[in-house]
C-alpha cells in the first residue's frame, strides 16, 4: 500500500564508549516532510530529560493514530469535531521473561462536538471502539490500549 521512511542519525562524538559514558542523544528526520526532532533513551536509561525518547514516540504516534481515525469516523458518521485534546501515559512494565516492554497506552482524550447532531455517551465509545479496530498501529502491536 505504502511506505513510510525515517532517517537516524547518531554520532558518539568526543566522548569515550563505555555504557555510562556514551551518549544517547541522536537525530528523527521525516525525508517526506523535512521534519526533524532530538531523541535519546529515557532519562532513566541515561538519555536526554531535553529530548523526546522512543517510548513517549510510541506513545504519541498510537494516541495519533487513534485520534485521527476517530476524526475520520466522527465525520462520516455526521458528526462535527471542534476539538480533540489528549494526554496519552504509556506504561513501561516488566514481561514475564523480566524485560521491559511498553504494555499499555492509556488515552485520556477530551473532545468537543459541535452542530445540530450531537453524539450521546454511547456513540463516542463506539467511534472510540471502531477508531482502535481500524488504526494502523493499534492493529500493529501487542499493547493494550484503553482510552477513558
Amino acid at each position: 500500500m505504502s511506505e513510510h521512511h525515517a532517517t537516524l542519525s547518531w554520532s558518539r562524538g568526543d566522548g569515550g564508549f563505555g555504557y555510562k559514558e556514551y551518549t544517547r542523544t541522536h537525530t528523527w528526520t521525516f525525508p517526506r516532510s523535512g521534519q526533524s526532532l532530538r531523541a535519546a533513551a529515557a532519562p532513566q536509561f541515561l538519555g536526554a530529560p531535553e529530548c523526546a525518547d522512543p517510548e513517549e514516540a510510541f506513545t504519541a504516534a498510537l494516541a495519533s493514530c487513534h485520534m485521527l481515525t476517530f476524526l475520520a469516523i466522527a465525520s462520516m458518521s455526521g458528526f462535527v469535531v471542534d476539538r480533540y485534546e489528549d494526554e496519552p501515559v504509556g506504561y513501561l512494565e516488566k514481561a514475564e521473561d523480566g524485560k521491559p516492554w511498553l504494555a499499555k497506552v492509556a488515552m485520556h482524550p477530551r473532545i468537543t462536538f459541535s452542530g445540530e447532531k450531537q453524539p450521546l455517551p454511547e456513540d463516542v465509545e463506539r467511534l472510540h471502539e471502531k477508531a482502535h479496530h481500524e488504526c494502523f498501529l493499534a492493529r500493529s502491536v501487542k499493547t493494550e490500549v484503553t482510552w477513558a
